[in-house]
């Protein structure tokens, strides 16, 4: 996860640096847009990278379920500032719709933004690989946000070729609307994941559903009832009650207990799992969600 938030920040550092230069140079409002979007990846990245570091120190004395939440809070703080530059985008390509303006050293711009596509794709593919592992809501937000990157890349070169090449002039301002529009979509999706961590929502449905099924797959496990679950960070908690026979030893119950805990925690890695044992006979009628 660190590395990946190292490369993050490099990258986005690099594009800053040559798409100044080639807009500088080319007054390309769509060159413009992905400079704009780069300059907020940099700050954006910067954040992932400090919420990132601190996510991941162990729970302590005043955080006793961890710092997981941090990533949400960088995560919700990031499709802010996207959503800022799409509004600016927004107000420049309304400008250039009502004063054309033409696009010169069109083939610096090319060049730039081919590299810049490049080493998108390269930093998208380390990200998904990285999220894989950890299952990371902050990597995957900013590899979301990248992944916007590259279509917005792809754009911004057939802009230039329209512009500098053909000579249409207004498929510079059109693009970069298109553009935006691809910032407020990710920035609502990235928006949404981190509101859903923040507010502890349930695991989908069907990893529910798995939950229960591991559970009642103990010889000696009557049922299942009050399942909660959460995530914060790397971390899924799981809650539950099971229901054991009311006859049997404290020990046994609590050694059944520990072996249900064992799948689940091998089912979900990095998962807190806290179980209470109810006598089956107290727990006929409870449902499994509560």
């Amino acid at each position: 996860m660190r590395w990946a938030t190292y490369a993050s920040t490099a990258t986005a550092l690099t594009l800053i640096t040559l798409k100044l230069l080639a807009w500088w140079m080319t007054d390309s409002l769509a060159l413009l847009s992905s400079l704009v979007d780069s300059l907020l990846d940099g700050t954006a990245s910067v954040m992932m990278l400090l919420a990132v570091r601190h996510s991941l120190v162990p729970a302590d004395r005043e955080h006793r379920f961890g710092h997981g939440k941090v990533e949400a809070l960088a995560a919700l703080g990031q499709a802010c500032l996207i959503s800022g530059s799409a509004l600016f985008l927004v107000f420049e390509a309304l400008r250039r719709l009502f004063a054309p303006a033409p696009v010169s050293h069109g083939e610096l711009g090319l060049a730039v933004m081919a590299v810049s596509l490049v080493a998108t794709f390269a930093l998208t593919r380390f990200q998904n690989y990285v999220v894989r592992r950890t299952g990371s809501v902050a990597i995957r937000s900013d590899a979301l946000h990248y992944l916007s990157d590259l279509l917005m890349n792809a754009a911004v070169i057939l802009a230039l070729v329209l512009t500098s090449q053909l000579g249409w002039t207004l498929a510079d301002p059109l693009l970069g609307l298109a553009i935006a529009a691809f910032i407020v979509r990710g920035a609502w999706r990235i928006g949404v994941d981190a509101y859903n961590m923040l507010m502890d929502r349930e695991l989908p449905d069907d990893e529910r559903r798995r939950i229960v099924e591991l559970v009642r797959q103990h010889s000696e496990v009557l049922g299942v009832h009050d399942l909660k679950t959460r995530t914060s960070g790397r971390t899924t908690f799981i809650q539950l009650h099971l229901e054991i026979d009311g006859g049997m030893t404290l020990y046994r119950a609590h050694a059944i207990a520990e072996a249900v805990e064992a799948e689940l925690q091998t089912a979900f890695p990095n998962a807190e799992v806290t179980i209470h044992q109810d006598p089956h006979v107290l727990s006929e009628e409870t449902p499994v969600y509560s």
